[in-house]
């Protein structure tokens, strides 16, 4: 018989990873500056579960490459599924429901948190990832659309992305629909496929052209790898009314008048173009002129829960990759108008309208864009420890620089000093703090400023000169040694 003993693997999870301190760091920064914009406009926090039965989350399950898994789902202790939330929008719907005559009306809030959907991963696409919403139930008018696109260019400048560095695109849901009538696509269920498929085909426009979308839109589209994707096979009429449609000068009163030439013939794409044409002025009038904010035909949004005015939040900007290619991030956020969600709780029509940023995206291109991690944090002062047997004497030390509100830790290790300059250094600690047994018979404390002392090593010309002179270590009596570190200490932070 074996005694092998089996260990398991520090193995991840498909689609999940780590965060280590440097990222959350940013994380946390990134996510105060959203805050204090969603704050500032007036949204109040909210925090609903992980987790929420199956039936409230309902069928609006994410696009998905295998659809009828789109979430993470298990039964609990009464034999009832609950499944893990995969956006923020379906809990506030919950949350809204049963709360509905207490709360304020309209009801304004915002709320940070992971979300997790079952759906094949890829580069950078993870199964779980974080969610930045803010959204106004309540409100029907086109004034609280106008406001989540007026909150997300706001949000993007507050992170430091220069305007012309970003656009905020605006459709509505009804145009859509009004394409499909007017390209003579059947309603209901007998089109869906071929409605799917459109809008699949438009929301790749940017990536394939139009020459691509035309291809989708017929037969299909073979891409650079060989892959084929199969089209909406649509009739060649059809093919030119929606090229056509696409091809409407936008981003002024002038392309929407273009654009309804286009859906003359749909009543429920004429009134989709004139909610955006009411968007538009609330956003002109709030000083949100096109460099910010503009109308697009060709926003889809995946989400079948829309039901009006749909936005994206594009990056526009091209950034540099670590293999020197260029990278370019496009949407980092996008919502809209959902005004039936609510209604599967209530049974009556309960307009809302909301905004996500999606955060991880959002945190990458920041980074290529050098708005995070400018200023490195700084680790803790580190007291190292040279006599195990004075072990209170080092905490007390390190209890004094906390109290006087540093940053510091005793090496709590069992390694020698070498081994513990080291550990200091990966720390990134400024300073450290040294009392031997000489120094503690004086009186005093021995500190090394690690980050001078690197500075001043790449001009060393000597070596012997250099262990006698010592620079940027130096001694203090034990009752100056907290205003001395206080000193090292702001040195690097200024």
């Amino acid at each position: 018989m074996s005694d092998k003993v089996v260990r398991p693997q520090p193995r991840l999870p498909k689609g999940m990873r780590d965060i280590d301190a440097a990222e959350m760091r940013d994380m946390t920064a990134m996510l105060g500056v959203i805050r204090r914009v969603y704050e500032l406009y007036g949204f109040e926090p909210l925090d609903t579960p992980a987790f929420e039965f199956s039936d409230a989350l309902g069928k609006f399950l994410p696009d998905a490459d295998r659809p009828n898994e789109g979430v993470f789902s298990f039964h609990d202790e009464d034999e009832e599924w609950v499944s893990l939330r995969y956006d923020l929008t379906a809990p506030l719907a919950r949350y809204v429901a049963a709360n509905f005559d207490s709360l304020p009306k309209p009801f304004r809030r915002y709320q940070a948190g992971p979300v997790w959907r079952n759906e094949k991963p890829g580069p950078g696409r993870f199964r779980q990832f974080m969610q930045f919403d803010a959204d106004t139930v309540g409100a029907a008018g086109p004034a609280a659309d106008a406001e989540m696109c007026m909150l997300a260019a706001d949000a993007l400048e507050a992170l430091g992305v220069p305007r012309g560095g970003y656009a905020v695109r605006v459709n509505n849901r009804k145009v859509l629909d009004g394409l499909m009538e007017s390209a003579g696509i059947e309603p209901g269920e007998a089109g869906a496929g071929k409605r799917l498929g459109v809008l699949r085909a438009i929301d790749k426009l940017d990536r394939v052209g139009p020459a691509g979308v035309e291809q989708l839109l017929g037969k299909g589209r073979k891409d650079e790898s060989g892959d084929f994707t199969k089209g909406a096979e649509l009739k060649k009429k059809q093919i030119e009314r929606i090229m056509a449609f696409l091809a409407a000068g936008l981003g002024d009163v002038g392309g929407l008048t273009a654009l309804a030439s286009h859906l003359s013939d749909s009543p429920r794409g004429l009134e989709g173009v004139q909610e955006l044409a009411q968007i538009e002025t609330v956003l002109r009038a709030g000083g949100f002129d096109a460099d910010r904010v503009k109308m697009d035909a060709t926003v889809v949004r995946g989400l079948e829960y829309y039901t009006g005015p749909v936005f994206e939040a594009e990056l526009t900007f091209i950034a540099q990759g670590e293999d020197g290619a260029p990278i370019r991030f496009g949407s980092v956020g996008g919502g809209g108008r959902y005004d039936g969600l609510v209604e599967r709780f209530k049974g009556v029509r309960i307009p809302a309208t909301g905004f996500s940023i999606g955060v991880s995206r959002l945190y990458a291109a920041l980074k290529a864009l050098g708005k995070l991690g400018e200023d490195e944090r700084r680790g803790p002062v580190i007291v190292m420890v040279l006599d195990r047997a004075r072990i209170e004497a080092y905490q007390a030390i390190v209890q004094s620089l906390r109290r006087a509100g540093l940053r510091a830790e005793m090496y709590l290790g069992d390694a020698g000093l070498k081994a513990q300059m080291k550990y200091a250094d990966k720390r990134q600690a400024p300073c450290v703090v040294i009392q031997g047994e000489d120094e503690r018979q004086r009186g005093e404390a021995q500190i090394k400023d690690l980050i001078e002392g690197r500075r001043l090593s790449e001009q060393i010309a000597d070596n012997v000169k250099w262990r006698e002179e010592r620079p940027a270590q130096f001694s203090v009596p034990m009752p100056e040694l907290v205003d001395a570190v206080r000193r090292v200490v702001l040195r690097h932070e200024a």
